[in-house]
């Protein structure tokens, strides 16, 4: 691949804006990429990295905002077609539309129609890395996985397990959560970009001798991660208590089959009990904060400032489809709508951090991608800030690039991804 010296504004996080504030962003108004081998070789102001590189060939993107591709931390791809669906809350939203829609999913040209839509509105929105839960059937990891690699998309996936509390051709057992989920991992694990993910689909869907499967299952791969839910509504927290009545809180259920760790991802989060907070933090786990899906099926009001002041790593999500939107920018704007509904005004910078940075250390996969930084594979998006009339008129006023984005993050679409590049190849 010939190298490509990219210009436009530049924005990149050297540091944590939770942490250091707007200091944490580098930004050039009149900045360049410079991509080479699917991979980012340089970051800088224009000028100096074209005196560098004389001869190579240039694709000016004019103000256009240059900076790493959206990473969706949570999502179930086999609820693309039910997305805005209405009226229900988490427990009735799974029994009246998601299970009846998996059931689908034993149809391997089912699944890599899905597969395939999915993606292709997911780059749409500018997200390059997605991690999803697939159903039960090991042909819909399959087709995900597939779709992924065939693009050259950074994916990771898991076969969703459940052997109780479900309809019956979407329940395995104990030892077939097990040996397929080992058989997906051997398959597709670490191939090209793709990463396998032990997926319980939550407590009360598995059994406590599913859980412990599952368990040893990531004792034998503890480099993967694993993904499940956790604490998204009260009438689910209830129902966990009635399933495990010896368990200290919903967290436990978890702990005790050997499925609390560093490498663990905790979807919603939102009703933690103090022990809870603790111990997710002691591990080291990561939160992915879903804000469209709470909002979406009345689930609650994550706590972003206590949780960032605790240390966790939180991620952000779409969870299409209990999200209502493919746009992490929509997940952006409701993440801090629901801050400012708990008296916590999120700022750009933080937002557009935990899209890209954010969610790429919950991946564990932040020294690959999420920044424009030399090293890291070149996963990136041009963002027209000016893609609708209303947001122009808005952005014209702006003193800052803070005030220049907000309105994209707030009021943006498809519209606003002026152009995708996965691994330095523009895919939009």
């Amino acid at each position: 691949m010939t190298p490509v010296l990219h210009l436009g504004q530049t924005l990149a996080f050297p540091a944590s804006p939770f942490e250091d504030g707007v200091s944490a962003a580098d930004h050039h108004r009149h900045g360049a990429v410079l991509v080479a081998d699917g991979k980012i070789a340089a970051v800088g102001p224009a000028d100096a990295l074209r005196a560098a590189n004389p001869t190579l060939p240039v694709e000016d993107h004019g103000d256009a905002l240059l900076m790493a591709g959206f990473i969706d931390a949570h999502a179930h791809y086999p609820q693309t077609a039910i997305i805005a669906s209405w009226g229900k809350r988490l427990i009735d939203w799974l029994n009246c539309y998601t299970f009846p829609e998996e059931l689908r999913f034993d149809d391997p040209q089912y699944a890599a129609t899905v597969a395939e839509r999915y993606l292709d509105l997911l780059v749409a929105q500018g997200t390059t890395s997605v991690c999803s839960y697939c159903t039960s059937h090991p042909v819909s990891a399959d087709a995900i996985f597939a779709a992924a690699q065939a693009r050259g998309m950074r994916l990771w996936a898991g076969k969703t397990c459940m052997d109780r509390n479900a309809p019956d051709g979407l329940c395995d057992t104990p030892r077939r959560a097990h040996d397929e989920s080992a058989s997906l991992l051997a398959r597709w694990h670490g191939q090209d970009r793709l990463g396998y993910v032990i997926t319980p689909r939550f407590s009360p869907t598995s059994s406590p001798a599913q859980l412990d499967a599952l368990g040893a299952l990531w004792a034998e791969y503890p480099d993967c991660l694993m993904q499940t839910h956790l604490s998204e509504q009260l009438d689910e927290i209830a129902w966990v208590r009635s399933l495990f009545p010896d368990a200290r809180d919903y967290l436990d259920t978890y702990e005790a089959h050997g499925l609390l760790g560093e490498n663990g991802l905790y979807g919603h989060a939102i009703h933690l009990e103090p022990r809870e907070r603790d111990r997710l933090r002691e591990v080291g786990a990561a939160l992915i904060h879903c804000p469209t899906s709470n909002t979406f099926i009345g689930s609650g009001l994550f706590d972003m400032a206590g949780l960032t002041a605790m240390g966790l790593r939180i991620g952000l999500a779409t969870d299409t489809g209990g999200g209502s939107s493919f746009s992490m920018l929509r997940s952006m704007a409701a993440a801090y709508e629901i801050a400012q509904l708990r008296g916590h005004a999120l700022h750009p910078s933080e937002l557009l951090w935990l899209a890209t940075v954010g969610s790429a250390r919950a991946l564990k996969a932040d020294d690959r991608i999420g920044n424009l930084e030399p090293g890291h594979e070149a996963d990136f998006i041009a963002l027209d800030l000016t893609s609708t009339p209303a947001i122009a008129q808005r952005a014209a006023r702006a003193e800052d690039l803070w005030g220049a984005v907000f309105p994209t993050i707030m009021m943006g679409d498809d519209r606003a991804i002026a152009g995708v590049w996965l691994s330095g190849r523009r895919v939009k």
